[in-house]
């Protein structure tokens, strides 16, 4: 992540500390939804630093009613919030509600909080709709000068969002996951090193490819890492990097070729 100025660290950990004393009164008290949202509306404001007069709305509608919270910069809905009392968990149908709010406006970054609980979600408008929950964080129990706690923060910050942070971080959470790496680790490449130094190993053992692939997927990966939705994903993913690998290999070693056929052949001249 890039290296956040001082002044919005600063930021950061002076608001944390003041409104974790104001989310825990308020849990203490359980307070209503109006409630909860005017301090998520304040905490817009102080720590992630928006504007909440102009910037920050409740007037976005969505079939006939209006959503808790929207963020707007520049004429464009960056954010849409979700907001719930501060005393409720947050359940799938008010993630399916979100979503379906998100989807009605064409905004793909969603926000599922209760005020100390903050879920941002990126939507993937497929066929069916899909969502990604790209990072979870818990205000009331964060430790304010923490590392984790302030890049997490800054990825819903105004000066996150004009860097695109959250783009890369998403980016990120695609490419570095269990499913990935688990699937990595029946891809042929791997299997392959794991066959040599198996081999090494264990001198005059033979051991096939597909006996290897056999025991990762029955003794060392749960079923869902390469069986299911989130693993056919994937392996997709994968399958497109290998392609889009191989092919570079193939223009790399055309291009050597080439060059070395068209390098003048030096004569002996007697």
């Amino acid at each position: 992540m890039a290296v956040i100025p001082k002044k919005i660290v600063e930021r950061f950990t002076k608001n944390i500390v003041k409104y974790q004393r104001v989310l825990k009164t308020a849990k203490d008290q359980d307070v209503n939804e109006t409630d909860t949202v005017a301090i998520i509306n304040d905490i817009f404001s102080d720590v992630f630093g928006y504007d909440k007069y102009t910037e920050i709305t409740s007037e976005l509608s969505i079939r006939g009613t209006f959503c808790d919270l929207a963020v707007k910069i520049d004429d464009k809905f960056a954010y849409l919030i979700e907001c719930k009392a501060i005393g409720l968990d947050l359940k799938d149908n008010h993630l399916r509600q979100a979503v379906n709010y998100g989807v009605n406006k064409g905004i793909q970054w969603i926000i599922l909080t209760n005020g100390h609980l903050w879920n941002l979600y990126y939507i993937r408008f497929e066929k069916p709709v899909t969502h990604d929950l790209v990072v979870s964080i818990d205000l009331l129990n964060m430790k304010p000068k923490d590392k984790k706690t302030i890049e997490d923060l800054y990825l819903f910050s105004k000066e996150g969002l004009n860097r695109s942070v959250r783009e890369d971080y998403y980016d990120k959470v695609k490419s570095v996951n269990r499913f990935i790496v688990g699937n990595l680790l029946l891809s042929e490449p791997v299997v392959n090193i794991v066959r040599k130094e198996l081999r090494k190993l264990a001198e005059g053992v033979k051991i096939e490819p597909n006996e290897i692939l056999d025991i990762i997927q029955r003794g060392v990966l749960k079923r869902d890492i390469f069986d299911g939705e989130e693993a056919k994903e994937a392996q997709s993913r994968l399958k497109k990097f290998f392609k889009k690998n191989t092919r570079k290999k193939v223009k790399t070693k055309t291009k050597t070729i080439s060059q070395k056929s068209s390098e003048p052949v030096m004569q002996d001249v007697e």
